[in-house]
C-alpha cells in the first residue's frame, strides 16, 4: 500500500499585498473585514496566504494605516488621500481622473479602474508617484455614472443563448453582455441602443438589455438615429406631449391683447436663413418725431404657451435645446408651437416678448422698454435678400437670391429700414470691437442634399452684413435685458450666459502653432490679447491655414455656459449678458422670459439654487447637442467622400500626432487621417516641438500647415472615420 503524498504548503508570496489590502479596505471603508474575508476576496485559502495576510494586517495597524474595530476585524483609516474627479477613459481600459485640486491629471492603470466608465464621477485615492513624477491612483468608488445607455452592434451567439453588444464609442472599453431574452428581437449585426443593468463583481463585462433596434449599420437613418441615441437625445415626442401641445389655445384673442403693448401697426419684418421654418425674432422700425429711431426686437412669447408644471414644459426642459443635424432639426418644442403658434410668420399676428429702444444716429440708447407685446410681421426676408438691399442700396431683389426665384421689388419702407438698421448695427459692432470683443467668423461647412439625403455638393456659409445686422440687435436685446435685472438692488436671480477669460496655457499653445505660419500674439494685457486675436483672425482670412487657426483660436477660449453667477462675457466684452432671443430653440431663453416678467410684476428674487441646477442641465444638454451636430457633419463628410474615392485632393496638414497626420481638404473642409505606418518611403517619427513627422533616414518632414496631395483610402460610415493615402507634397508654384 502506497503512502499518500503529503500536500506541501504553498509558500508563494502574494504580490503587492500592502496595496491590495489597502485597496479592499478603502473601497469599502465603512465596513470592517477579518483576514478570512480578505483572503476570500483575494481568492486564496491556503495557510501560507492566510499567514501573510494576518502578518500584513498587523504591520498596517502598527503603521496606523488601518484600525482594529473589533477583535480581528479591520477597517481603513480615512485620510486626505481621497479625492473626487471625472474619469477620462482610453480605448485600452486605463485612463486619467481630472481633479480640481491637481494641475495634472491622475493616471489610473486598467487594473485600478474598478469598473469606472468614461465620464463617470468617481472617488479615488492617490497611492504612489510614477517614475516620471506624475500622480497615479486607484478608483475606489463610482459616485455617478455619466451614462447608462450605449449604441453598438449586436453579435448574437445562438448556440450559447446570449449576445454581446460591441459599442461604437472607442471610449467604452468593454463589450456589453446581453441575455438572449433581453435582445428585443434584434438580429445579428443590427445597430442597437443598449442599457446597462448591472455589473457583477466577478464579471468581466457589464450586463445589459437592448432598448431599441436602430437598424442596419451604414444606412442613413440608422446612423443619424445612432448619433442622437449616443448622446441620449430624442428624435420623437412622446404621444402625451404631442397631444397636450395640439390642444393648446393658440388664438390671438382680445382678452390677451388687452394685457399687452399693441405694436401691430409698427413696421415689422424678419430676416432668417432661406430654409428656416421657425422665426423666433423680428425687428420693428419707426422714425420718431424727435428724430430718434425706435427699434423693437420682438421675440416669440413661448412662455405664454409653455406653462410650468405641464408635460410639455417638462419635455422642453429635458431637451433644453433644439438639435441641428446635417439633414434635419430635432426641435425642443412640437411643431404646432415651433413652426406655427410661436413662429413670427409673415402677415400673421403673434404674441411676443419685446425689447424696445430709442436710438440716435450714433447708435446711442436714449430710452429702453421691456414687456409683452402683440405684433404683426409685414415681411419675411432671407439673409441673401437683405444682403442684396444692403449692397445695392435699393429695394430690388435679384432672382438668384430671392425666396421665389424671381426678381421683385421689396417694400420701400422695409428696404429703407434695413439700410438704416445696417448703419446702426455697424456702429454698434465697431464699439464692441473697440471694447475688446473678439470676432469669430468661422466658416461653416454645409451640404447640398438630394431627396434621399445624399450629399451632392458642399458649400461654405459665411457671415455677411445682413447676418451681422441681426446679430447686433439680438446681442443688444440680450445685453440690455441682462443689465436691466443684473443692476437691480437688492440682487436678483437671473440666468446669465457667461464666458470666462482664456486659459493662459492654451494661449501659449496657440502661439506655438500659429508661429509656424508667421503669426504672433501679444499676451501683455487683456486688451492686447483681444486685439492680437482679432488681428490673427483677420490675417488668416482666405489663407490655407484659416480653418485650422479659426478652430484652434475658438478652442483656446473658455466654454460659454449658463449660470446664475454673473462673471461677464469675455468674447463679447459685455459685463452682463443673457440669452433672451431664441426661446423656440433654447430653454434658458424661456427661463429668462419668465424671470423678466416675474420682476416686471414686482416680485421678489427667485430661488437661485433651483435656477442654478436648471442652468447646469441646460449647459450639459447644449454640450451634447453640439457633439451630435459635429458627429452628423463628420458622417456626411464621409458619405460625400465615398463618392470621390478615385480623386486626388489638395489638402493642408491640420494636425500631427505620433500615429499620423490629419489632412483637411481645402475644397470641401473634409478632414481625414494619413497613418504614419502607411507612409512607406521612410520610418517617420513625431517631432512634438516642430509639429511634424520626420523621416529617420531622409529627414523628410510633413509639418503642420503644409500642403499635400491625398486620396481616399477608406471612408467608414459606421466608425465615422476617414483615412487618406498620401500621394505627396503639393508643388508650390513660384
Amino acid at each position: 500500500m502506497t503512502k499518500k503524498k503529503k500536500r506541501k504548503p504553498s509558500h508563494n508570496k502574494i504580490p503587492n499585498l500592502t496595496n491590495t489590502i489597502l485597496s479592499i479596505l478603502k473601497k469599502e471603508r465603512n465596513q470592517s473585514f477579518n483576514y478570512k474575508q480578505i483572503a476570500a476576496k483575494l481568492g486564496v485559502n491556503d495557510a501560507s496566504s492566510r499567514n501573510q495576510i494576518i502578518k500584513k494586517l498587523t504591520q498596517l495597524k502598527a503603521k496606523q494605516e488601518i484600525e482594529e474595530t473589533d477583535r480581528g476585524k479591520f477597517k481603513a483609516i480615512v485620510n486626505t488621500e481621497y479625492h473626487k474627479g471625472i474619469f477620462d477613459a482610453t480605448a485600452k481600459g486605463n485612463g486619467y481622473v481630472i481633479c480640481d485640486e491637481f494641475e495634472d491629471d491622475i493616471f489610473i492603470a486598467s487594473n485600478n479602474v474598478n469598473k469606472a466608465l468614461n465620464g463617470d464621477e468617481v472617488e479615488l485615492y492617490i497611492y504612489k508617484r510614477r517614475k516620471k513624477g506624475k500622480l497615479e491612483g486607484e478608483i475606489t468608488s463610482i459616485i455617478k455614472r455619466a451614462k447608462t445607455e450605449y449604441v453598438g452592434v449586436i453579435q448574437i451567439h445562438d448556440k450559447n443563448n446570449y449576445a454581446f453588444v460591441v459599442p461604437d464609442s472607442n471610449k467604452m472599453y468593454k463589450d456589453i453582455f446581453v441575455p438572449i431574452n433581453k435582445t428585443n428581437r434584434a438580429e445579428d449585426g443590427d445597430k442597437v441602443l443598449v442599457s446597462l443593468e448591472d455589473w457583477p463583481e466577478k464579471s468581466d463585462s457589464p450586463n445589459g438589455k437592448v432598448l431599441q433596434v436602430l437598424g442596419k449599420p451604414g444606412e442613413h437613418n440608422t446612423e443619424i438615429h445612432s448619433i442622437l441615441a449616443e448622446y441620449g437625445l430624442p428624435y420623437e415626442f412622446p404621444h402625451e406631449v404631442e397631444t397636450y401641445a395640439n390642444n393648446i389655445d393658440t388664438s390671438i384673442n382680445e382678452e390677451e391683447i388687452a394685457k399687452r403693448r399693441d405694436m401691430r401697426k409698427d413696421l415689422t419684418f424678419t430676416i432668417d436663413p432661406k430654409d428656416a421654418k421657425d422665426f423666433d425674432d423680428a425687428l420693428s422700425f419707426t422714425v420718431l418725431d424727435s428724430g430718434l429711431y425706435e427699434v423693437g426686437i420682438h421675440i416669440a412669447d413661448v412662455s405664454h404657451y409653455l406653462k410650468e408644471g405641464t408635460v410639455l414644459d417638462d419635455e422642453a426642459y429635458e431637451r433644453a435645446t433644439s438639435v441641428y443635424l446635417v439633414d434635419r432639426v430635432v426641435p425642443m418644442l412640437p411643431e404646432v408651437l415651433s413652426n406655427n403658434a410661436c413662429s413670427l410668420r409673415p402677415h400673421e399676428e403673434k404674441f411676443t416678448f419685446s425689447a424696445v429702444f430709442h436710438l440716435n444716429d450714433k447708435a446711442e440708447i436714449k430710452n429702453e422698454w421691456f414687456g409683452r407685446t402683440v405684433t404683426y410681421s409685414d415681411a419675411r426676408f432671407a439673409y441673401e435678400e437683405a444682403q442684396a438691399i444692403i449692397e445695392s442700396k435699393t429695394n430690388i431683389i435679384p432672382a438668384e437670391v430671392s425666396l421665389t426665384g424671381k426678381e421683385y421689388k421689396a417694400d420701400q419702407a422695409v428696404a429703407d429700414a434695413t439700410l438704416k438698421l445696417d448703419e446702426l448695427a455697424k456702429i454698434m459692432r465697431s464699439k464692441r470691437m473697440q471694447s475688446g470683443a473678439i470676432s469669430f467668423d468661422k466658416v461653416e461647412v454645409k451640404f447640398n442634399l438630394d431627396e434621399e439625403a445624399n450629399p451632392i455638393g458642399v458649400f461654405f456659409k459665411t457671415s455677411k452684413d445682413a447676418n451681422k445686422l441681426i446679430e447686433e440687435f439680438m446681442l443688444l436685446a440680450n445685453k440690455k435685458v441682462s443689465e436691466f435685472i443684473g443692476k437691480q438692488k437688492p440682487e436678483k436671480t437671473f440666468v446669465y450666459r457667461v464666458h470666462d477669460e482664456p486659459d493662459e496655457s492654451k494661449l501659449e499653445a496657440l502661439q506655438g502653432i500659429v508661429s509656424k505660419f508667421g503669426h504672433k500674439l501679444n499676451f501683455g494685457s487683456r486688451d492686447s490679447i483681444s486685439s492680437s486675436l482679432n488681428k490673427l483672425l483677420v490675417d488668416v482670412k482666405g489663407k490655407k491655414e484659416q480653418n485650422l487657426v479659426d478652430t484652434l483660436a475658438i478652442r483656446t477660449m473658455s466654454k460659454a455656459e449658463y449660470t446664475t453667477k454673473n462673471i461677464g462675457h469675455y468674447g463679447l466684452a459685455f459685463e452682463h449678458y443673457s440669452h433672451f432671443t431664441s426661446p423656440i430653440r433654447r430653454y434658458p431663453d424661456v427661463m429668462a422670459h419668465r424671470l423678466l416678467q416675474h420682476y416686471l410684476d414686482g416680485n421678489k428674487s427667485a430661488n437661485a439654487e433651483v435656477y442654478e441646477e436648471k442652468c447646469k442641465h441646460s449647459s450639459n444638454m447644449e454640450y451634447l447637442a453640439t457633439k451630435a451636430e459635429r458627429d452628423s457633419t463628420k458622417y456626411m463628410q464621409i458619405r460625400f467622400m465615398q463618392d470621390h474615392q478615385n480623386e486626388e485632393f489638395l489638402g493642408v496638414i491640420s494636425g500631427v500626432t505620433d500615429w499620423g497626420i490629419y489632412v483637411e481638404i481645402i475644397s470641401n473642409k473634409c478632414e481625414g487621417m494619413v497613418r504614419t505606418r502607411d507612409i512607406k518611403d521612410d520610418y517617420y517619427e513625431f517631432d512634438q516641438d516642430q509639429f511634424a513627422l520626420v523621416g529617420r533616414e531622409t529627414q523628410n518632414r510633413y509639418q503642420l500647415g503644409e500642403e499635400v496631395i491625398v486620396k481616399v483610402k477608406q471612408a467608414d460610415l459606421v466608425k465615422r472615420h476617414l483615412d487618406f493615402d498620401l500621394i505627396g507634397k503639393a508643388i508650390i508654384e513660384k
